[in-house]
């Protein structure tokens, strides 16, 4: 294992009322360079507050986070979407692929806004594509595709700007048994490879996949042992 990805230091979020609400009770976690951790809990525990923290879309009421080493919560707003499109890579529960582009095309969008060379942006495209299986359905369209090949074009997606981070929201949730099967085995894969997955879900089938659960029940995150 490497340095932490993600570390957490009293770490909570509150929302303003009235009454205030708090998603999020301050609590500590450290998240290895190599872990694969799931993150599970019923609906309404603090999952989703737990995912928007960790993925810099929202800012921690206290406490402070480090990504890679960065303590995001000292930047401002542009910054943070800097280090978001470079170090995360988002895997959702919809896929949230564009219907008249290609699988090339959906994740050729992603490295827009994140420094990749024109130049480079295909090629590091079909090498994501290889790297979840999809080297034959390059240029087909997401309506002729299976939502177990949907989902892969969102991981090559989420893949193709070398994240540290690969978060995962559900990302079975649209899936038959033996497709979601597939998609876990992959997310293994990618984590025998080296990324760093977290996986939120409120499947237990799902937490099974991952080297350590992370529990959240009321807003209080703790360690499955």
């Amino acid at each position: 294992m490497g340095p932490p990805v993600i570390e957490f230091e009293r770490v909570g979020r509150t929302y303003p009322g009235p009454p205030p609400v708090p998603a999020l009770r301050p609590a500590d976690l450290s998240i290895q360079s190599g872990d694969y951790v799931t993150v599970v809990g019923p609906s309404g525990s603090g999952k989703s507050t737990f995912l928007n923290l960790a993925g810099l879309l929202d800012l921690p009421s206290t406490g402070a986070y480090r990504l890679d080493g960065i303590d995001v919560s000292r930047l401002n707003e542009r910054e943070r979407s800097s280090v978001r499109a470079q170090r995360i890579g988002f895997v959702f529960q919809a896929f949230h692929l564009l219907v008249h582009r290609s699988a090339l095309e959906n994740v050729i969008l992603a490295m827009l806004y994140s420094g990749v060379p024109r130049g480079e942006r295909a090629v590091r495209a079909r090498d994501a594509l290889d790297s979840v299986g999809l080297t034959h359905r390059t240029h087909a369209l997401p309506s002729t595709m299976s939502g177990g090949e949907r989902q892969r074009v969102a991981i090559a997606r989420a893949l193709v700007n070398r994240p540290s981070l690969l978060l995962c929201d559900e990302p079975t949730g649209n899936l038959d048994s033996v497709t979601a099967a597939s998609v876990l085995d992959l997310m293994g894969e990618l984590n025998r490879r080296g990324m760093t997955v977290v996986v939120v879900s409120h499947d237990p089938g799902v937490a099974a996949r991952g080297n350590r659960t992370v529990t959240i029940q009321d807003g209080i995150l703790g360690e499955k042992r």
